[in-house]
């Protein structure tokens, strides 16, 4: 992507003082002068930030103000390893708070529009994002959280909720909840903003269909503000990303060369305005590419496509890569599944097993046709053969949060 001449204002103004007020950058870029920086190939020079950085310092090693300039700290979700710490000061909450609300005028969504928000809240970026975006836009903001679906079908219909916000985990339970009691006709939702995983078409349209929403996704994470950076739009071809905060590029996984617009790689993004914990070519690890053009939609941010995973959700069984947007793609292809599927990859007798759970309302016959189909789809696209079995509907989990779907016990 071109980087404007205001991205590389913003940035050369960053990097006038940075070494001094961090000790993580003077550290990082120990040896590079950055007032060489004057265009966007000197920019490309510099080395990546990784969450392995982000762990080293903590807990507050990131920290680029003094103490007194702090007013938060938020916590990636991750389970495992050192957390991440991220300070904010009050212009880093503002300009968050900015970006959330044109998020929600991007979806439609207006002051006169109530908003329940189901992600969590603490240390999560979630569901305080959600609600700072909604208090700026003027919006009645419900503050649920996650969990307790009794009370979340209550107050959506007491209080007639226009708009949900939540995992598409989650948005599918409370989706499938709707159905099951015949409410949707008492609801008053008109569209769902959806972000934290990556999820397929089918799921994306079982849960537009049976809440009777639009969709939105959203995209954030907590290392840059959180949710809150990009949405899609009206056109439902891909996420715009706010230029004006973020700068960001697509580079490949295995060489860190950046790749023209159109190519699928490593997104990396670049923060212009962040004060408490400025983040300066962060590897995401998310999958995808910018989409070359102009928006039919009028909006001038740039667009990134569809998540197509990570580079580190990668598995490999029996020779083959797989990611489990490809599996999403089978799936899509197949008459008579679900959107809900968990992949089972096991060692027996020193060999490779790879098992398909998918749910399915057929039975009998018509079940072994659409597992037969489901593997050989499995096989053409994929390039290896799985052992497919049809499920009942409903019988796979459903999470509150984010959904767990390849298990992998070889290692």
């Amino acid at each position: 992507m071109q980087m404007t001449d205001e991205q590389l204002a913003l940035i050369k103004k960053e990097f006038a003082t940075l070494k001094e007020r961090s000790a993580f950058y003077a550290r990082k870029f120990e040896g590079i002068d950055l007032s060489d920086v004057q265009i966007q190939a000197d920019f490309e020079k510099l080395p990546f930030s990784e969450k392995a950085d982000l762990r080293e310092a903590y807990p507050l090693g990131i920290q680029a103000v003094p103490d007194e300039e702090v007013v938060r700290i938020h916590s990636s979700s991750g389970t495992t390893g050192t957390p991440v710490i991220i300070p904010y000061t009050k212009q880093d909450v503002d300009d968050w708070a900015d970006m959330f609300a044109r998020c929600y005028e991007t979806a439609g969504i207006t002051a006169a529009d109530r908003i329940q928000i189901t992600p969590g809240y603490g240390l999560w970026t979630a569901g305080i994002g959600f609600q700072l975006g909604a208090e700026r836009l003027g919006a009645m903001a419900i503050p649920m959280g996650p969990g307790n679906t009794e009370k979340q079908l209550k107050m959506m219909q007491d209080l007639g909720s226009t708009v949900i916000t939540a995992t598409s985990s989650y948005a599918l339970l409370l989706a499938e909840e709707i159905d099951k009691r015949g409410l949707r006709d008492s609801l008053k939702l008109r569209k769902g903003v959806i972000g934290s995983e990556r999820w397929g078409d089918k799921m994306r349209a079982r849960i537009a269909n049976e809440l009777g929403v639009e969709i939105f996704d959203i995209y954030g994470l907590t290392e840059i503000y959180g949710p809150g950076i990009g949405i899609s739009c009206s056109e439902h071809h891909g996420m715009h990303i706010w230029n004006d905060y973020i700068y960001a590029e697509i580079v490949d996984p295995e060489t860190g060369e950046v790749l023209p617009d159109g190519e699928v790689g490593e997104l990396v993004l670049t923060t212009l305005r962040k004060q408490g914990a400025p983040l300066i070519r962060y590897r995401t690890h998310d999958l995808t590419r910018i989409i070359p053009g102009d928006c039919p939609c009028g909006l001038v941010h740039p667009r990134i496509d569809t998540l197509t995973g990570r580079t580190d959700d990668m598995v490999k069984v029996k020779g083959c890569n797989m990611f489990p947007a490809q599996i999403e793609e089978v799936i899509k292809f197949v008459d008579g599944t679900s959107s809900e599927y968990q992949v089972m990859i096991e060692a027996i007798n020193g060999r490779d097993v790879l098992t398909v759970l998918f749910e399915t309302p057929l039975e009998g016959d018509e079940k072994t046709r659409c597992e037969e189909q489901l593997a050989a789809i499995f096989k053409a696209k994929i390039g290896c053969t799985p052992e497919a079995k049809g499920v009942p509907m409903g019988e796979l989990p459903r999470s509150e949060k984010k959904t767990k779907r390849i298990f992998d016990s070889r290692y």
